[in-house]
């Protein structure tokens, strides 16, 4: 059974720093696509970061770019979101995701271009 399990979130003030992890298990990640999706009360998903199977591309979201980096370790199977100068409006909770194609990069901002999903991790900024 393929898993996708987040940590490290948790209730941060602005400006501070919080490191998300994402845990697969079940099957290696390591020709895919990953990404870090978060979804606020009342609002879509969106898409907040994404990097490819050899770590030679990332995207960012607008909202994010300068303040948070995307990793990855593939012998641990992991992806990784370092977020920094966190707002009230980072507060979401946030999904890992996983595509199941090998070796593709395509729309790698759209939530349709992952089958797999963690539960999601809730991160919560005070002002």
């Amino acid at each position: 059974q393929v898993q996708l399990v987040e940590s490290g979130g948790g209730l941060v003030q602005t400006g501070g720093s919080l490191r998300l992890s994402c845990s697969a298990s079940g099957r290696t990640f390591s020709r895919n696509t990953m990404g870090w999706f978060r979804q606020a009360p009342g609002k879509e998903r969106e898409f907040i970061a994404a990097i490819d199977w050899r770590r030679s591309r990332t995207n960012y979201a607008d909202s994010v770019k300068g303040r948070f980096t995307i990793s990855r370790d593939n012998a641990k199977n992991t992806v990784n979101l370092q977020m920094n100068s966190l707002k009230p409006e980072d507060t979401a909770v946030y999904y890992c995701a996983a595509d199941s194609r090998d070796f593709v990069y395509r729309d790698p901002e759209s939530t349709g271009g992952y089958y797999y999903w963690g539960q999601g991790t809730q991160v919560t900024v005070s002002s």
